[in-house]
């Protein structure tokens, strides 16, 4: 493992480090508010994983697994990647065709407290890393020390997720929403974010940008 964070150096700038974290078990759960789920019904809005991304136990909740962190010179957390994971919100208009767009490869910057992902309205143009959610941080990342037997496990979460008003208007136009939508959608706390992460081996997922079929 430190070994492959020192050969990341060479991807990363001088001030920073990221540190493949697609083969230990570091995880991200998007889950949707009970307003957000509202608001999904009463347009209805169907959320489906995509990728990387799984289904949890939790109505509204999908898994989102992390690829990798980046930290700075004083070894802080700068960001947090999930590529290869996805959610595509859609719905499928009266005379029956879908609309909607998929939400790809998140970023989660920590500096500007933004949600960033590849943003693609169904049939159209990707946007690469655009805003999606500003966020607060609630609980900031706490590592668990235990000795024997030795484990190191972390805990962080994220809230407040109000869409930024460029996604309001892209998700309102990829979605066909009704005028009123986005009045709606600005108020809207989307949920929260919740990261886990244990030092301990899973299956590699993939690292892959995750491409929506058109």
């Amino acid at each position: 493992f430190a070994v492959a964070a020192v050969l990341a150096t060479g991807a990363a700038s001088a001030s920073a480090l990221t540190i493949p974290t697609e083969a230990i078990q570091a995880n991200s759960v998007q889950a949707f508010s009970a307003d957000a789920l509202e608001q999904f019904g009463l347009f209805s809005i169907n959320v489906t994983p995509l990728g990387n991304a799984s289904a949890t136990s939790t109505e509204g909740a999908f898994n989102l697994p992390v690829t990798s962190i980046t930290v700075n010179t004083s070894l802080k957390i700068t960001a947090g990647a999930a590529k290869g994971s996805a959610l595509e919100i859609a719905r499928v208009k009266t005379d029956g065709t879908k609309v909607g767009l998929t939400l790809a490869n998140f970023t989660i910057n920590f500096q500007t407290g933004q949600v960033l992902a590849d943003v693609t309205p169904i049939g159209g143009v990707t946007q690469a890393q655009a805003a999606v959610y500003n966020f607060d941080v609630l609980s900031a990342l706490k590592l668990s020390v235990k000795i024997f037997p030795l484990s190191v496990t972390g805990h962080e979460e994220l809230g407040n997720l109000y869409l930024t008003d460029d996604a309001i208007t892209t998700m309102a136009t990829a979605l066909a929403l009704p005028k009123f939508a986005p009045y709606i959608m600005k108020d809207t706390d989307f949920g929260k974010i919740l990261i886990d992460v244990a030092l301990k081996l899973r299956k590699p997922v993939s690292t892959k940008a995750y491409v929506p079929a058109q």
